[in-house]
């Protein structure tokens, strides 16, 4: 299934299945695709990038309130999406590769929303 807006395809993880998810999803009108459990190369990006949430926030951070989960995911996303450097983007930020891929392409560029979507 190729997933654009209308699907997330999730891995099948406690973290990201649950019925608040689920019924948050059905709200908007957005399909979860899960990926089967022992099957973690259906999306390499998702292993890639939840190992990295796992591993750099996740299991390092004590949340006491949701404020401060929020305040804390929130200092993870700005510091993964604005400053550090991903090897799959010619080690450029996402935005900073986003920006310049809009930039050199005229007949496509990013739209607003989608680097909305970063931060």
């Amino acid at each position: 299934m190729h997933c654009l807006w209308l699907c997330f395809r999730i891995y099948y993880g406690s973290e990201f299945a649950s019925r608040v998810m689920d019924a948050w999803a059905y709200r908007h009108g957005i399909q979860l695709d899960f990926i089967r459990p022992g099957k973690p190369v259906e999306n390499g990006f998702i292993e890639s990038f939840n190992g990295r949430l796992r591993d750099e926030c996740l299991n390092v951070e004590v949340f006491f309130t949701l404020d401060d989960v929020q305040e804390k995911l929130a200092r993870w996303r700005t510091d993964y999406n604005f400053l550090r450097p991903h090897s799959a983007l010619q080690d450029q930020a996402p935005v900073s590769f986003a920006a310049k891929w809009s930039a050199a392409t005229p007949t496509a560029p990013a739209s607003p929303e989608l680097l909305e979507t970063l931060t």
